[in-house]
């Protein structure tokens, strides 16, 4: 189960409440109604408000530039708790448009009135694309649409809707700039844990799974000493000039190693920019940088590679979103070394569910 975005809940996650899932579906419910219903939970709120890189960003963009907010329309898109929204309001707002579609927009109502922004802050529960506003325009939409692997279960493409409906000509979106980057880490260890594993369980044979767990990209903290190449951009996007397809794409990449050592995996990461700020304000999700709630996504190969210092690790990375569920990304990796000691030539298929 996962929020609007990215963020799981698993069985082990004291926000999992068993309670929540029902066996027999409501015919009249739909995919995203589940994914509404489990952005819902109050524990994820608190997991995404406790993460001090995450939330002190979007505090300062706006406290520190509170010539963006002044008496300027906000929209606040995904709104949760409201927490974006009441920033805006302090900073000189002239009006909020707070827009949640899940149960939570309840007890943002009750949030904004007990911190009396109620004639600043309008809550309106739904989704984005279904509902109405009170004005034609606004002039600001800020959003903290990011998933895991910045694509997954992300709400980018309602961030574009509400740009293209309501945003004025000129208008400003936070934030404005993404940029997603990969690098190669050893990681023989945990490898071993989590896909050699069912080689043998108990006495067993489950390698079976092992081809299953291959396939998908797991979502963990990456230490930085692990990292054995440089690391490189894939891909860079524009919130407020690009359209929703541009979200699907095809890179290359070169990673030159920078120690003789073993790959075992690839690692991405991504970094979000508010370049309208009065100063380049932003945050990375990278191994080298504080830990975020976003972690790293790490893409077991196939393959132990074994690259000596300077060998170049080649290859082409190709994002998509699912066609069945476009909340979940499909990942093609071809990549391919050429070493002195490591002769390699591969295609691996990832999804992200």
């Amino acid at each position: 189960m996962s929020d609007p975005d990215g963020h799981d809940k698993s069985i082990d996650d004291p926000a999992f409440d068993p309670d929540d899932v029902s066996i027999v579906q409501d015919d009249d419910k739909t995919s995203a109604d589940y994914y509404f219903d489990s952005y819902s939970h109050f524990g994820i709120h608190e997991e995404m408000l406790k993460d001090v890189v995450r939330t002190k960003t979007y505090q300062n963009v706006i406290y520190q530039n509170k010539f963006l907010f002044k008496n300027k329309v906000v929209l606040d898109v995904g709104a949760g708790t409201g927490i974006l929204s009441l920033f805006c309001a302090k900073a000189g707002a002239e009006h909020v448009y707070a827009v949640e579609c899940s149960q939570m927009a309840d007890m943002a109502k009750e949030i904004v009135e007990a911190n009396g922004y109620s004639n600043v802050i309008t809550v309106l529960k739904g989704k984005v694309e279904e509902i109405e506003l009170p004005v034609s325009k606004v002039d600001i939409i800020i959003s903290e649409w990011m998933g895991y692997f910045l694509l997954f279960e992300n709400m980018l493409n309602t961030v574009l809707y509400a740009r293209d409906k309501w945003l004025v000509e000129d208008g400003v979106v936070l934030p404005d700039k993404t940029s997603l980057y990969l690098t190669a880490i050893e990681d023989a260890e945990y490898k071993d844990d989590k896909i050699e594993f069912w080689n043998n369980v108990y006495g067993f044979d489950m390698s079976c799974i092992k081809k299953q767990a291959l396939m998908e990209p797991l979502v963990d903290t990456v230490d930085q000493n692990q990292i054995v190449t440089n690391c490189q951009l894939l891909k860079t996007m524009d919130i407020s000039k690009m359209a929703p397809g541009d979200a699907s794409f095809s890179a290359p990449f070169k990673l030159v190693a920078e120690r003789d050592d073993y790959i075992h995996a690839l690692v991405a990461y991504f970094d979000v920019s508010f370049t309208k700020c009065h100063k380049l304000t932003g945050f990375s999700t990278g191994p080298r940088s504080r830990a975020t709630h976003w972690k790293q996504t790490v893409l077991y190969l196939d393959d132990v590679l074994t690259i000596c210092e300077g060998e170049t690790l080649v290859g082409n990375m190709t994002v998509a979103q699912n066609k069945k569920n476009p909340r979940d990304v499909d990942i093609m990796l071809k990549y391919s070394l050429n070493g002195r000691r490591c002769v390699v030539s591969r295609i691996q298929h990832y999804k992200m569910r």
